[in-house]
């Protein structure tokens, strides 16, 4: 049974990567625009379902795996910054306080329900100094990553500890994911 993974992601398939070495890699367009309202925990599942869909449409007869992550503060989710300034806010709003990450998970098979879950880490900041901020920043680090870090970068310099799963963190809920894999026969 093939996988697919519907993700450009490095982290992701990395760590899809201790699971298998037996997948394909296969980035797909999503609107990832979230619905007013709607609870965070089921637009991460929501959105990797429509992930897991779009690879599904390219690979019928493949296992696809979507995966999203958000990082949340106050109720509120932190996408990925536009620009540097807009990290600078968003890592000054995380820091000294506790924040969630909540990673979706759609597994896919050629036949049947997708196989959903959300996991919910608490990741707590330390109260850093303005001037750790900037050489974070200019790592180039925080552009690319939801709520502007990188638990397994140099962000981890900011973090004082978390509660939950490291790699949901990182974006895929790594032994959820074997374990869901593992019933479909498909590792």
């Amino acid at each position: 049974m093939s996988i697919v993974l519907a993700s450009g992601s490095p982290r992701r398939r990395e760590l899809l990567a201790l699971i298998t070495e037996n997948f394909t890699v296969c980035p797909v367009d999503a609107d990832e625009t979230l619905r007013p309202g709607a609870p965070l925990d089921e637009e991460v599942v929501r959105l990797s379902c429509l992930k897991a869909e779009a690879a599904q449409a390219l690979h019928p007869d493949a296992v696809c795996i979507g995966s999203d992550t958000m990082v949340t503060i106050d109720g509120l989710p932190l996408g990925k910054p536009s620009d540097e300034k807009q990290a600078a806010d968003m890592l000054r709003r995380l820091r000294g306080r506790t924040h969630e990450v909540l990673t979706g998970l759609a597994v896919l098979p050629p036949a049947g329900e997708a196989r959903t879950l959300c996991t919910h880490t608490r990741v707590t900041f330390r109260d850093f100094a303005e001037d750790e901020l900037a050489a974070y920043l200019a790592t180039g680090e925080p552009l690319d990553k939801a709520g502007a870090y990188g638990i397994q970068g140099h962000g981890a310099l900011l973090i004082r500890g978390i509660e939950g799963d490291y790699y949901s963190v990182m974006g895929l809920p790594v032994a959820p994911l074997y374990e869901i894999l593992r019933r479909l026969g498909a590792v």
